[in-house]
């Protein structure tokens, strides 16, 4: 182990902190992420389906000629 000096116990608590920290962001989204899909699923098994979604089997209309001018 490097020598940290006299302020070991210091910089040693700094990283232990960074890491709690980080370690809590990362279960934060990861939770996060799973809350979201659970939602979605529910509203999908709803019949609720996302904008962006394509649609299954919806028939497409033709779109409309316009008239040119002359």
């Amino acid at each position: 182990m490097p020598d940290l000096g006299p302020h070991a116990i210091f910089i040693l608590a700094a990283y232990a902190v960074t890491f709690v920290a980080v370690a809590a962001l990362a279960a934060s989204i990861v939770e996060d992420d799973r809350k979201q899909r659970r939602i979605l699923a529910q509203l999908e098994a709803r019949g609720i389906r996302r904008r962006s979604a394509a649609p299954k089997s919806a028939p497409s209309k033709p779109k409309p000629k316009r008239k040119r001018a002359p």
